[in-house]
């Protein structure tokens, strides 16, 4: 089994939030059972936060066995290309505005389901809207 972990959870876990002791046990158990990975856009996601250095972040994804995915398929950016345009659509016609979401959110959850992989997330509405075969778990 393999796990793919979205920016949100190792930004709340970086950061101390108040779901970080949650958010650890239970990618301490999943590690139990299968490889834990991120994306290279989560890697870059996270490496753009206040206070995370290179150095520092490769150090909690060596300290944490969290792998990172630096490829990118044609298939993944068709698959990012056409959840985001079908989100887009449904934003305008809903009367909610220009999308809001950023790119990375899509390729994240394309990634995430071309490896047949469960995703882990603290933002599963927005996986489940625009990607409803995508097998998902909330810390």
């Amino acid at each position: 089994m393999t796990y793919v972990i979205d920016t949100n959870v190792l930004s709340a876990l970086l950061s101390a939030e108040d779901n970080a002791h949650a958010i650890a046990t239970t990618l301490h158990a999943l590690s139990a059972s299968g490889a834990l990975v991120i994306h290279g856009s989560v890697y870059a996601e996270l490496l753009a936060s206040p206070g995370n250095t290179t150095a520092r972040l490769d150090t909690f994804l060596s300290r944490t066995n969290i792998g990172v995915d630096w490829q990118v398929s044609r298939e993944i950016w068709q698959h990012t290309g056409r959840a985001y345009a079908t989100y887009a659509r449904r934003r305008t016609r809903s009367g909610g505005g220009r999308p809001r979401r950023i790119l990375a959110d899509f390729l994240i959850g394309a990634h995430a389901q071309s490896r047949e992989a469960t995703l882990v997330t603290l933002d599963d509405q927005h996986y489940r809207t625009s990607f409803p075969q995508l097998t998902l778990l909330v810390p």
